[in-house]
């Protein structure tokens, strides 16, 4: 997100709206994609408020979680923020792309499906598809999890570039699999989703109880799984089937 910094401490269109809520929303779009904190002077910089402006602002929307201040004294979005750009960014085609895709992987493996993002040091349950049988895993859509648990979380962080083990062997092998890692009667398998210009959107997984879903279960839905994780990036590319993107074809990851 780029950010405009206005010529004066009074806002050149602050006769249309609340003053304080458009300066509010300065404060949230001063931050950009490579911004994973920001000081108060370079806040201050890029909204042109004074500090004492800046400082009143963030600290009432670190109380509704827009922000949250590190121990540094820096500031960083926080999770009220990013829960507003995973749901922008899930619903444009929720219904017309996501949805079917995982409705189609969940008749398909006769498992749940579930597409995250991620915010923060956690990932979001966007979109889900129960599946057909009556013992299963539960997520709500929304809920919070930990991204260095499961295999959907361990696959954003693979293809974010976390360095090391288990993330190089997820990158080469392009998915992951997850035998009762975060919760010990669950497991999974993911791989992930990309959007324009190969950058990351998410992950896309099935899962279910660890008795039915096994290993050897998993690895005979992997290509499946794979089928549509590649499915999913071509949509979000606006790509066909087969095309190549950027040199590469959606074949592997």
């Amino acid at each position: 997100m780029k950010y405009s910094k206005p010529d004066t401490e009074d806002d050149p269109d602050a006769g249309e709206g609340v003053v304080a809520v458009r300066r509010a929303m300065r404060i949230l779009g001063a931050f950009g994609v490579d911004d994973s904190h920001l000081s108060l002077a370079e806040l201050s910089r890029r909204t042109g408020y004074h500090r004492s402006t800046v400082l009143r602002l963030a600290r009432t929307l670190a109380m509704d979680d827009y922000l949250a201040q590190r121990v540094d004294g820096t500031w960083r979005l926080a999770r009220a923020a990013g829960w507003l750009g995973a749901c922008y960014q899930a619903t444009f085609n929720v219904h017309d792309v996501v949805e079917p895709v995982l409705r189609e992987l969940s008749n398909a493996t006769g498992e749940s499906a579930t597409f995250y993002v991620r915010e923060g040091n956690q990932r979001i349950c966007v979109v889900r598809v129960e599946g057909p049988r009556s013992i299963r895993h539960h997520v709500r859509v929304g809920a919070a999890l930990p991204l260095d648990l499961g295999s959907p979380g361990r696959v954003i962080l693979a293809f974010s570039g976390e360095a090391g083990e288990p993330y190089e062997s997820i990158r080469r092998a392009g998915y992951m699999m997850s035998l009762g890692e975060r919760d010990a009667e669950v497991s999974s398998i993911s791989a992930p989703v990309y959007t324009s210009n190969w950058t990351l959107l998410g992950a896309i997984c099935i899962s279910g109880p660890l008795s039915r879903l096994t290993e050897e279960a998993m690895n005979g839905h992997k290509e499946t799984v794979l089928a549509a994780a590649s499915r999913l990036s071509r949509a979000m590319m606006g790509v066909h089937q087969g095309t190549s993107v950027s040199g590469q074809r959606m074949t592997h990851f």
